[in-house]
């Protein structure tokens, strides 16, 4: 199975174009979040993605809300929950996490407990997508330091999903490695394929 990946792409008119272009060859499409920026935009984006719903399971970024998400897209939309596609389960979770510093647009962002609550009823899953890196995974933002999630660390070891993919730094785009048994990635707005 062919899967095409991306995160982070800010309402970006190239980046959609890049996706729609490649994604006639990609029999699943995984996008880990923030379509929007700035929590504008995004239905007309989300219209411009439409063609790829129905292959599509994405969970929302800290620039647009889960509730935001579901009512902007048909896609399949992901927040603490598991989906499953041929044959492969696959969970997510979207916003910040842990919280950013206060920002004048107003990030979704959710506590490290608040990720946790929602993660730990997932008990299985190929495939974990999530906005945020786990902590020490692709998560070295040039300002802040590393900002990843232990929640999501800890559900990534417990979960040991064939693969884990993300966004959210934006410094660390393409940055890919293995944990255990999981291959990792923090993905950026230009496709990336993976074959499962």
């Amino acid at each position: 199975m062919r899967i095409l990946a991306v995160s982070d792409l800010h309402l970006d008119a190239a980046a959609a174009d890049a996706l729609l272009s490649a994604a006639p060859a990609a029999d699943l499409i995984l996008a880990a979040g923030d379509f929007a920026d700035n929590h504008r935009g995004l239905a007309r984006y989300m219209d411009r993605l439409a063609p790829l719903a129905d292959r599509m399971i994405c969970v929302p970024g800290n620039n647009e809300t889960e509730s935001a998400l579901r009512d902007a897209t048909a896609a399949t939309v992901l927040h603490g929950q598991t989906t499953r596609a041929h044959g492969l389960a696959i969970a997510g979770l979207g916003g910040g996490v842990p919280p950013l510093p206060p920002q004048p647009w107003g990030s979704w962002d959710l506590s490290e407990d608040q990720a946790r609550t929602a993660l730990d009823p997932i008990d299985g899953a190929d495939i974990l997508i999530t906005h945020s890196p786990p902590a020490g995974l692709g998560d070295n933002h040039a300002s802040l330091g590393r900002i990843g999630s232990t929640a999501i660390k800890d559900a990534l070891l417990r979960l040991a999903p064939r693969l884990a993919v993300f966004g959210h730094v934006h410094d660390c785009w393409g940055e890919t490695g293995t944990l255990g048994t999981t291959h990792w990635r923090n993905l950026g707005p230009q496709p990336v394929w993976f074959t499962l």
